[in-house]
């Protein structure tokens, strides 16, 4: 039971799409939000009220505390809490605690923290306790439609003692940056096809009719598909009729579904063309580091676990974080263009740490755009490898979870640097990453020589994508 009945009825009548993120079974929502990965800044639990005119269902933010007073304030009445044994009567349909924030499915009247409704991005209890939703704003604000509004909530601190956190260093841990970011700045929620895409990837019993069905909805991104599977790359010599054969005959599900998830994705952002950290650049980094990535993968020995699907994926989002610095520090991401394009020589994170220090952006992303692309994929849900690899593909001699995957990174990030594609510089010998993923130099030397020779058919996709 992964969404309890009567919230399942509802989402379906009033069309609102969530997606479902299954964990291992917990015991509250805490543990939830631990388990599952997810910020507990826009993760959203209810409290019922009453009194005697009825029950009321105040919704807030997680980590803030009700305030009652409030409440009543707003609403002219005078509620008491209910228990949770209390609660769990009327969530006859629910597992003990596990209570979904839609008073609507259950017929309650709701009351809403008003700095909600600024809020893009929401995870909720599905009515199981193995099993969190995920929900744009949109869908959000239909759950809730006909709400009171008010400021009903203080904030507090929200430790994790279950420790979800990732460490950067010895002090400062994705969490700690992370909060900071929401706080102040609205992080972009992950475009609502970007969401179906990677729904589709993570159900087994996905068809390949529905992610053409999913991509033919955006023309643009049906057209890039297409190109792409007609292209010299994969020498098809018949005819690609429509999305569905592209998948079906010369791509495979996997590979068109993340290369459609990370096009979907990057639309999330709004950053200048050119320069050497535009857009016209960044995805030709991109095509060319998941291409990379995905064929030395194959290569690897089977101890490395690296699964070249995945590789792929880690490739094209690595260096999402660049966008959303462009996203969120305009005039930062201006002056770390220019510089990069004056001082070619000069590693990123060296003109990063000149740039983050200078302007409003320097307590939050001193650390580089690294690290805020993890925070980034992390809200977003995907999967650690892809988050890790983000984080920390600046990171020289990076050891811990995924390692491979970050080293694989940086591996085709060295060797395109030295073709003069990308913006990394942080390695300059491929020979140490190769011996760590314990693939033999001369091997992929090659295998980067042989990607290279696809580069007319990347280069016009790069810049497909870019327009």
């Amino acid at each position: 039971m992964p969404v309890a009945v009567k919230l399942g009825q509802f989402l379906s009548r009033q069309n609102i799409f969530v997606r479902e993120i299954h964990h291992e079974r917990v015991n509250s929502l805490m543990s939830a939000v631990n388990q599952a990965r997810v910020s507990a800044e826009v993760t959203l639990k209810s409290e019922l009220l009453v009194d005697i005119k009825g029950a009321v269902m105040a919704i807030l933010p997680f980590p803030a505390t009700l305030d009652i007073n409030a409440v009543n304030q707003v609403m002219g009445r005078n509620f008491q809490a209910l228990t949770l044994a209390q609660s769990d009567r009327l969530y006859t349909d629910c597992e003990t605690g596990a209570h979904p924030p839609v008073g609507a499915a259950y017929g309650v009247p709701v009351i809403v923290e008003e700095s909600l409704f600024d809020q893009d991005l929401f995870y909720i209890q599905s009515g199981c306790n193995t099993t969190l939703l995920q929900m744009d704003g949109r869908a959000f604000r239909s759950s809730i439609a006909g709400a009171v509004k008010g400021r009903i909530s203080t904030w507090k601190d929200q430790s994790s003692p279950e420790g979800a956190a990732g460490v950067f260093n010895g002090e400062l841990s994705i969490d700690d940056v992370a909060k900071k970011l929401e706080k102040l700045y609205r992080l972009p929620p992950m475009p609502a096809i970007a969401v179906k895409i990677l729904h589709l990837v993570t159900d087994p019993e996905a068809s390949v009719g529905e992610l053409a069905e999913v991509i033919e909805c955006d023309p643009s991104l049906a057209a890039q598909i297409m190109r792409y599977a007609r292209s010299a790359l994969f020498n098809y010599q018949g005819e690609v009729r429509n999305v569905q054969e592209a998948v079906n005959i010369v791509l495979g599900f996997e590979r068109v579904a993340h290369i459609a998830m990370g096009v979907a994705a990057s639309k999330a952002f709004n950053i200048p063309k050119e320069g050497p950290l535009g857009l016209d650049a960044f995805w030709r980094h991109t095509l060319y580091s998941a291409a990379l990535c995905q064929q030395l993968a194959k290569k690897l020995p089977a101890e490395a676990q690296v699964d070249p699907g995945l590789a792929y994926l880690v490739g094209l989002l690595h260096n999402f974080g660049l966008l959303l610095v462009g996203h969120l520090f305009p005039q930062e991401f201006s002056l770390l263009n220019k510089l990069s394009e004056a001082n070619p020589e000069l590693p990123l994170e060296a003109i990063e740490k000149q740039v983050f220090g200078m302007g409003s952006a320097q307590d939050l992303i001193a650390l580089g755009h690294g690290t805020i692309g993890g925070i980034l994929l992390r809200m977003w849900n995907l999967p650690e490898e892809v988050v890790k690899s983000a984080a920390m593909h600046q990171r020289v001699g990076y050891e811990g979870e995924c390692q491979n995957y970050v080293h694989l990174v940086q591996l085709s990030n060295c060797l395109l640097k030295h073709e003069g594609i990308g913006d990394e510089l942080n390695v300059e010998d491929p020979e140490p990453l190769m011996n760590m993923l314990g693939l033999p130099v001369e091997q992929g030397l090659l295998i980067a020589q042989q990607a290279l020779e696809n580069c007319t058919d990347l280069d016009a996709m790069a810049a497909e994508m870019a327009a």
